[in-house]
């Protein structure tokens, strides 16, 4: 399967962010005054790198579909987005890009703007009810399957692993969650799953990753359900000296979701094992397209698309586009039926450079 990803030019560097990023991150604003369509974009938070990336991202595309921008963070609160989306309504945004971590409490803003005809693209989460125009993520079942299966095989069906749950009020934590203990009943019984919610908190999952490796010090396995988890959890291992290569038999095996250019230096150095890439610089290319596609009055059907992924109906009404996110580990090995890319794969936006 190829995967796509933005040219060099793509990523903004770390240290300069644009005009529209920070008014993102300081909580609105708008990127330009070109005559474009105006949009209302609220990024989710702005505390990970990922988001931190995909913040990044926004403008570039806006930029590229003739869309202006309204932008807000509601900063992982579901009532600091419905503040934002009243002021996007105020200023006359003619559609909405929103990614809501708590896909239950985002139902009645929902309905208030379809009540308006403002129509409405929701990245990386699926609200548990109601309609979006469409809504662009990955397969978040297959992240907790592709988690189960490298982990699974590397510990040989045998052992103890820790699953650092995300928020269960999400879509997200709910499918990652299911799917990985799911397919380690069925296909590796013989590992021991603790699942630890931790509402995607670092401080929270390395205060439970310790009490689990202090109780259960032959841990071998662990599932960060986001790269939120990293710093932590790789500064526990290295305190209880489980931080060593893999063909050390004390080594600790980790996967994680995102794909972040952090996690892949960490694979390369040896340092964690595999991680899923979560398509960030997909998520607002398509998001702003399916965006500029609904307020034009396109109506988009299930299938193929023209960017390796599928159009699935996830129930009446409602469309979802899955972004390919692929398993990257250092070798580009095989997991039962799931096959990895290397670290290095330029494919990847974790690798693409500023």
């Amino acid at each position: 399967m190829k995967f796509q990803h933005l040219g060099a030019a793509a990523v903004v560097t770390a240290g300069v962010l644009t005009a529209a990023a920070l008014a993102g991150c300081s909580g609105g604003g708008s990127t330009a005054a070109s005559g474009g369509t105006v949009v209302g974009v609220d990024y989710p938070r702005s505390d990970t790198d990922f988001w931190n990336a995909y913040i990044k991202y926004v403008p570039r595309f806006a930029g590229q579909l003739g869309l202006d921008l309204k932008t807000t963070n509601s900063q992982n609160d579901v009532a600091n987005l419905t503040a934002n989306v009243q002021t996007m309504i105020s200023q006359g945004v003619k559609g909405v890009v929103m990614a809501p971590q708590d896909t239950a409490a985002i139902i009645p803003t929902l309905q208030q703007l379809a009540a308006k005809k403002i129509p409405v693209v929701s990245v990386d989460t699926r609200p548990d009810q109601g309609n979006v125009y469409m809504v662009v993520r990955a397969d978040n079942r297959a992240y907790g399957e592709k988690a189960c299966r490298f982990l699974g095989t590397k510990l040989a069906g045998r052992g103890k692993v820790v699953m650092l749950q995300g928020d269960l009020a999400s879509i997200n934590g709910r499918d990652r969650t299911e799917a990985f203990n799911d397919c380690m009943k069925k296909d590796f019984p013989g590992i021991t799953v603790f699942g630890e919610a931790t509402n995607w908190d670092a401080g929270t999952a390395a205060q439970k990753l310790q009490t689990r490796l202090t109780a259960n010090p032959d841990i071998k396995g662990v599932y960060m359900q986001s790269s939120f988890a990293l710093s932590g959890t790789l500064q526990l291992l290295k305190q209880r000296g489980l931080l060593v290569p893999a063909a050390d038999p004390k080594h600790v095996y980790i996967v994680s979701n995102d794909g972040i250019p952090e996690e892949l230096a960490k694979i390369r150095a040896g340092e964690m094992d595999a991680t899923v890439s979560q398509p960030a610089d997909l998520f607002a290319q398509y998001a702003l397209q399916y965006v500029k596609d609904a307020i034009a009055g396109k109506t988009p059907a299930p299938g193929k698309t023209d960017h390796d992924s599928t159009i699935v109906a996830v129930r009446d009404g409602l469309m979802e586009d899955q972004l390919a996110a692929p398993l990257v580990t250092a070798d580009g090995g095989t997991f039962g039926p799931v096959s990895s890319v290397k670290v290095d794969d330029r494919s990847l936006w974790g690798n693409s450079k500023s």
